[in-house]
């Protein structure tokens, strides 16, 4: 499996539109979570970030929150912010714009958010203009540093490093609260939130309205 763990510039300059990391200047990382909510490892992810009083950011998929309210609730409630990953994980390079843009209008009816993720990364410039014209606020949140914990011929230690090597401050840092992810998830977060701590990094949730 090929992926790039830390994004190049290039990348940015192309989809200039899509946030890819915030500001430096506050000295804080932004931790975030793909594809839930989930029975085992969003209530894991919620029960180490309060160990460090740290906020992440969770990119739901619709079907999960309508599956797993109680958990999206709790979520808001421990003041996390959150964020439309579609309603059933759809691969914009994949989907016709039309498509795609209802299945994110469908993960809103359950996801009050204007931060949205595209799955995979994937999403084209027409798609983005569309989403844009249906949602004005809309940001769409893209990532400069992926933990790769949704590779499977990884280990946990490995997503340590691919962190640990790559974040600085200002960096939105990818994880994902999923059963594929659960071994090396479990294992690579209280490490990387044992990390940031040491460095006196924040660690916050990306603002809505930043």
């Amino acid at each position: 499996m090929f992926y790039l763990t830390k994004t190049p510039g290039i990348l940015k300059a192309l989809y200039r539109s899509c946030t890819w990391h915030l500001s430096p200047a506050k000295q804080a990382v932004y931790l975030t979570f793909d594809d839930g909510p989930h029975p085992q490892a969003t209530p894991f992810v919620l029960e180490q970030l309060k160990k460090y009083n740290a906020k992440g950011t969770f990119f739901c998929i619709g079907k999960n929150v309508k599956e797993y309210p109680q958990i999206y609730q709790q979520l808001l409630e421990e003041g996390h912010t959150v964020g439309n990953h579609t309603h059933q994980h759809l691969n914009g390079w994949k989907t016709g714009t039309d498509t795609y843009i209802q299945n994110i209008l469908e993960a809103r009816q359950y996801i009050d958010s204007p931060l949205f993720r595209p799955p995979y990364g994937r999403i084209t410039p027409f798609q983005i203009k569309a989403l844009k014209n249906k949602i004005p606020q809309a940001q769409v949140i893209m990532w400069d540093v992926l933990s790769g914990d949704f590779d499977t011929a990884i280990n946990g230690e490995a997503c340590v490093q691919n962190v640990v090597f790559k974040t600085k401050p200002g960096s939105i840092v990818v994880f994902h609260d999923s059963t594929k992810a659960w071994d090396r998830l479990s294992y690579a977060l209280p490490r990387v939130l044992e990390f940031c701590k040491k460095q006196q990094w924040g660690m916050e949730a990306i603002p809505l309205g930043k």
